[in-house]
């Protein structure tokens, strides 16, 4: 399996969903559609934990990539590539995230600022990283959500079993190619966070900044449009 700013940036969202999940009491800040279930659940919840981080965090994420689109737009006029720089965002809300968690974790149940802070950083970052796939990524597999990549797996076996023609079931080989690492670098870094989570919470979002880095450094590696 050749490794690839693909799998790197797979690995790093299911790590950070499951970081901010577990370190954060139920935040999701790579997959913001979670967060209308464990806000709606926390509502009614004899003490809703990370309530208000929940509520903002659909907002912070449109914000985030509206402000993607619009500094890449800037780009696009002076004939320049938004993509170094957008990547160098991402690695600084990372780091500022990394460098309160050192000082605050454990966070307790409740809503305090530096939760929220780190909470809004890590949706910042994560949101970056989802314009990204529309603007730079685009023949990349999705990174941050693994609902359509695991429809599109099941939909190509389904195909496969119907015996299709040789150039058929070349496209659909290499479809299946394209995805499957990428799911299992998601789930990978999904156990690695819980790991991490459990043995060495004070460090948890440490790799995120590093793993972005290395993005950085295969930042060439990926299908160009």
């Amino acid at each position: 399996m050749r490794f690839n700013l693909t799998k790197i940036l797979s690995f790093n969202a299911g790590y950070v969903d499951t970081a901010s999940f577990l370190a954060l009491h139920g935040l999701f800040a790579a997959h913001v559609t979670g967060n209308f279930v464990t806000l709606g659940a926390a509502l009614v919840n004899d003490s809703p934990t990370g309530a208000f981080a929940k509520l903002f965090a659909l907002p912070m994420f449109c914000l985030m990539v509206l402000l993607t689109r619009l500094i890449d737009l800037r780009f696009v006029q002076a004939h320049k590539s938004s993509y170094e720089f957008l990547l160098i965002s991402k690695i600084i809300l990372f780091s500022l995230a990394a460098v309160l968690s050192v000082f605050y974790l454990p966070f307790p149940q409740t809503d305090t600022w530096s939760s929220f802070i780190v909470g809004m950083l890590l949706v910042s970052a994560m949101a970056i990283q989802n314009a990204m796939h529309r603007l730079h990524w685009v023949k990349e597999s999705p990174t941050t959500v693994m609902t359509g990549s695991t429809t599109q797996l099941m939909l190509d076996v389904a195909d496969l079993l119907r015996k299709p023609d040789t150039e058929k079931k070349a496209q659909i080989t290499a479809r299946i190619q394209n995805i499957l690492p990428t799911m299992f670098c998601f789930a990978l870094g999904c156990a690695i966070a819980a790991l991490v989570y459990h043995f060495a919470l004070l460090w948890i979002f440490i790799i995120p900044p590093v793993l972005t880095v290395l993005a950085y450094l295969k930042k060439e590696d990926y299908k160009k449009a």
